[in-house]
């Protein structure tokens, strides 16, 4: 079985949520009743004098969800969002860089390795939501993990993008596995983020470094290399290439490829048949947020039912929410379908093994770009 069910400590000090005055009714209500009277009371938590004057300032790692995400809130609680939009990698940089003088209360998204490293760091702030007993257990595992200073907030499979038209075209077959990736005839047909930039990329290395050994793996990314025409910055780039025709394949999250599909372009997916590993998409308050209790209100509303049900709806980001009541995205598989190893997030989210396996690849990958 994938997921282990995760048993829950009182690490940080306890605190009386908003969701505290619904407990009566909750075994009353079914669970699309339930999420419309917990937006209807956390809307209700916002006095309406005092909404012009909240800020939060966010950084966001979640891509086409991040100004949808913005939206929401302000529309949903008079607060204005301050946005940055930055990927996992550069997320980290710029909230470790700023840990002596935060500017940022919350991140928002991206793979929850860095998140979980930030954690390690001491940049993030312990926190209790108010709707921890409502989540998957997967998501659960990134608080426990991170000692509650993060939560889970969607779950993304990695796989492998691409567009058939263009295979087709050049004769070229669908690649099932990680080892067909390496086949001489892919040559110039993939692509791949950086790793430093994107955590979609880190994932990769992560997955294949679990799946074969450290070792094995580097030798596999080194003959992956010789096929890989670029190394964007941004983890989705290579799929949204690939559904433009400029390259064949990419390695991708799953929800990218679907919601790209769904909008009209000819881009397919595919997860390897020796399995992938997955990303729990994390959100993190920042350690010394200048705007704590607005910060605190934020996570608890991201967590609601009917805030992530929209949230995707609305962005077409069809990863799997972390409420339970949220249903599959359109498109999406179950992920019973899927063959998802047990990705190991404590090892691979720690600083020393992250740290080591960039390096790593700097010296025997990056460094033969140059």
């Amino acid at each position: 079985m994938l997921f282990q069910p995760v048993h829950l400590g009182s690490t940080p000090p306890s605190r009386k949520p908003f969701s505290d005055l619904l407990r009566p009714m909750r075994h009353l209500l079914p669970a699309s009743l339930l999420a419309v009277s917990l937006t209807v009371s956390l809307t209700a938590a916002f006095p309406a004098h005092a909404q012009s004057t909240r800020t939060l300032n966010v950084i966001c790692s979640a891509g086409p969800a991040c100004e949808v995400l913005a939206k929401q809130y302000q529309k949903a609680t008079g607060t204005k969002l301050n946005l940055v939009v930055r990927s996992t990698g550069e997320a980290l940089a710029q909230i470790n860089a700023e840990r002596a003088s935060p500017k940022t209360d919350i991140w928002y998204g991206g793979t929850g390795d860095p998140h979980l490293q930030a954690a390690e760091l001491g940049l993030l702030e312990a926190n209790r939501p108010a709707a921890l007993s409502q989540l998957h257990d997967w998501a659960l595992r990134q608080v426990e993990a991170s000692k509650y200073q993060t939560v889970g907030i969607y779950l993304g499979p990695m796989g492998f993008s691409y567009n058939p038209e263009v295979l087709a075209k050049k004769k070229l077959a669908v690649p099932a596995c990680w080892r067909d990736l390496v086949k001489p005839e892919y040559k110039g047909e993939i692509q791949m983020a950086n790793p430093h930039s994107s955590g979609t990329a880190y994932l990769v290395i992560a997955t294949v470094a679990q799946i074969m050994g450290d070792d094995p793996a580097f030798d596999y990314m080194g003959k992956l290399n010789t096929n890989i025409s670029q190394y964007p910055k941004s983890g989705s780039a290579p799929m949204r290439n690939a559904a433009r025709g400029e390259n064949a394949i990419g390695l991708s999250f799953i929800a990218d490829v679907v919601a790209e599909a769904q909008a009209g372009f000819p881009i397919k997916w595919i997860v390897p048949c020796e399995g992938t590993g997955y990303e729990i998409g994390s959100l993190s308050i920042m350690k010394g947020a200048r705007n704590l209790d607005e910060a605190r209100r934020f996570v608890d509303w991201a967590l609601l039912p009917a805030v992530q049900d929209e949230l995707q709806r609305e962005s077409k980001a069809p990863q799997y929410a972390s409420h339970k009541a949220v249903a599959v995205y359109p498109g999406m598989p179950s992920l019973t379908e899927l063959k998802l190893i047990n990705y190991d997030f404590p090892k691979y989210g720690s600083s020393a093994v992250r740290n080591g396996l960039l390096s790593r690849w700097d010296k025997e990958i990056g460094s033969k770009r140059q």
